[in-house]
């Protein structure tokens, strides 16, 4: 089930969104407990939309890119549909939150 996750270093996350068309991206960390709460959300993403590129940011190994994409709390889900940001949801989300935003933009 991990292995439906992407966890991209820097070149790798930006050919990732460039690549490929619907991709959602998951600003996270370790210590932070809602990250760790929402994580079971995204692993059923990630196996339920397999249209849709699942990829987990570690903002403490990955701080620059944190920063480039203005996260400004976690956990912060940012989608990007060809290589554009098109929303982001911050704090935790329900499957249907992020279900349906999916459905409606696929």
């Amino acid at each position: 089930m991990l292995d439906l996750i992407s966890h991209p270093n820097e070149q790798e996350f930006k050919d990732l969104i460039k690549d490929n068309e619907f991709v959602m991206v998951d600003f996270w960390a370790t210590w932070c407990g809602p990250c760790r709460m929402v994580a079971p959300t995204i692993e059923e993403i990630a196996e339920e939309f397999e249209d849709v590129t699942v990829a987990k940011i570690d903002i403490d190994e990955y701080g620059s890119l944190a920063a480039e994409y203005d996260v400004q709390s976690i956990p912060t889900v940012v989608f990007f549909k060809n290589g554009e940001e098109i929303h982001r949801e911050v704090g935790v989300k329900s499957f249907d939150d992020y279900a349906d935003f999916i459905d409606a933009n696929l």
